[in-house]
């Protein structure tokens, strides 16, 4: 995607919005409400193969379906940041033997609050000269304007100048939030789309009553946007490094109503059932959480049967998918007991096939 055609934008969201709601009619949803993504310069995150000519190297992307390779010089669907770091970058490292050898690839982690993380992955071991000469990129790259910390990685090696997250800073209904986001871990790609999202569950659930469980929390996205709707917020993840950003994010934000669980949707459904024993909730009294409504934003693979057997037990449902198709598939089940009362389009990935979509059911 090298280049973007930002007068067709307003047709093909049309034209998702239309599929979607043919796709989910025999739910009976309410109005589907749609929210854009800016046209261009919306994601915060890219990734691009390193091609190496003679004393030249560039980036590239493939063409999944052919695999054809194609020379990328700007990314408009990435942010400014990232567009005025990406030849800045290369005519940093073309220079610097060191740096080039053995690179093949470029990661680019940016913040809506001017933040940047650059990461080089190698075919090969770094050692100390290596460090040297990124603590000097990152000084060249500063003269001209550039702030960004650089990770250097390779297999079972990671060598971190700085810092290896970013600090974002969400504008929520008139609040500001802020997430520690860390590099190579999942976080939302499409940075204003994500501040809608969390909008719009903001939206959905004023007026809850009781507490909140959230499965597949990441590093506290949804928890701490939706903290203030309830008494407690009890949210499991299973990702280590995601568990660590949150608590980091809860105690930054002041939120002093989120527990935050390592534990698999899984492992915590086998949890409340009785099913097993788990020495990490020890000192936790599920028992003791009245969660009137849970949160579910899984991976592209939905819930598993016995997760959405769990979620049906709660009165109110808030699943945010990245993957219509899983999420029709548990509709099926969900709607036996629960109603769609809110229904909503999130464009993360403009000019693609892809689709977020937000669904609010509430119990018949």
């Amino acid at each position: 995607m090298t280049h973007l055609d930002t007068t067709q934008y307003a047709h093909q969201l049309a034209e998702k919005a239309e599929r979607l709601r043919r796709q989910f009619a025999g739910f009976v949803p309410p109005e589907l409400e749609v929210f854009a993504s800016q046209p261009e310069h919306y994601r915060m995150r890219a990734e691009f193969r390193v091609w190496h000519q003679g004393d030249d190297l560039y980036y590239i992307m493939f063409d999944q379906a052919t695999k054809q390779k194609y020379r990328v010089n700007q990314f408009p669907a990435a942010s400014l940041l990232i567009n005025q770091a990406m030849p800045l970058l290369l005519d940093a490292l073309r220079p610097s033997p060191v740096l080039r050898r053995k690179l093949f690839q470029v990661d680019f982690l940016s913040s809506l609050s001017g933040e940047l993380i650059i990461s080089l992955l190698y075919h090969r071991q770094l050692e100390a000269d290596w460090h040297e000469a990124a603590l000097s990129l990152r000084a060249l790259l500063r003269e001209q304007g550039i702030v960004a910390d650089i990770i250097g990685r390779a297999k079972k090696q990671k060598w971190v100048v700085e810092r290896d997250y970013v600090v974002e800073k969400l504008q929520v209904a008139g609040r500001e939030l802020v997430y520690q986001q860390v590099e190579n871990s999942f976080t939302q790609p499409n940075g204003h789309m994500n501040e809608q999202m969390l909008g719009w569950a903001l939206d959905v659930t004023r007026g809850a009553a009781g507490d909140l469980l959230e499965l597949y929390c990441g590093n506290g996205n949804f928890s701490l946007a939706l903290a203030d709707n309830f008494r407690r917020v009890l949210a499991t993840e299973i990702s280590s490094s995601s568990v660590k950003s949150a608590q980091y994010n809860i105690a930054t934000n002041g939120i002093d109503n989120v527990t935050i669980l390592r534990m698999s949707a899984e492992e915590f459904t086998q949890a409340m059932r009785g099913v097993r024993e788990f020495r990490r909730l020890q000192g936790i009294d599920l028992q003791s959480y009245d969660c009137n409504t849970i949160l579910v934003d899984p991976p592209r693979a939905g819930l598993d049967d016995d997760t959405v057997r769990l979620v049906q037990e709660y009165d109110h449902i808030v699943y945010i998918s990245c993957n219509p198709d899983t999420l029709q598939q548990n509709l099926d089940i969900l709607t036996r007991t629960h109603q769609v009362s809110r229904f909503a389009l999130f464009d993360q990935f403009p000019y693609t096939h892809h689709m977020e979509a937000g669904i609010y059911l509430t119990k018949r």
